[in-house]
């Protein structure tokens, strides 16, 4: 096992808009692929990843779908995907 240091958190941020932007509006992302982009032994940096997420997910840059609907990113359990934040209907 690498005992590999966790790349900062502004970088997981960075990693995790940079894909889910590449990927597009309709598409998203597993958090495995913002973690395996960043260090080659990415298991361990999953939980960061996740956190990553829900810091974004609050600031209203990105959407956390667990089972293909957007969610409160409070509390967020389980598998989830991750995609560029979609305008409300307000918004559009």
């Amino acid at each position: 096992m690498n005992n590999q240091a966790a790349p900062p958190f502004t970088d997981i941020e960075a990693t995790i808009l940079a894909l889910t932007a590449q990927r597009g509006p309709a598409k998203s992302i597993c958090p495995s692929e913002v973690a395996r982009a960043l260090q080659p032994d990415w298991q361990p940096l999953l939980g960061e990843v996740r956190r990553a997420a829900c810091r974004l997910a609050f600031a209203g840059q990105i959407d956390i779908l667990p089972k293909g609907h957007v969610v409160a990113p409070a509390g967020v359990k389980g598998v989830i995907r991750l995609r560029a934040a979609q305008p409300s209907r307000g918004e559009r």
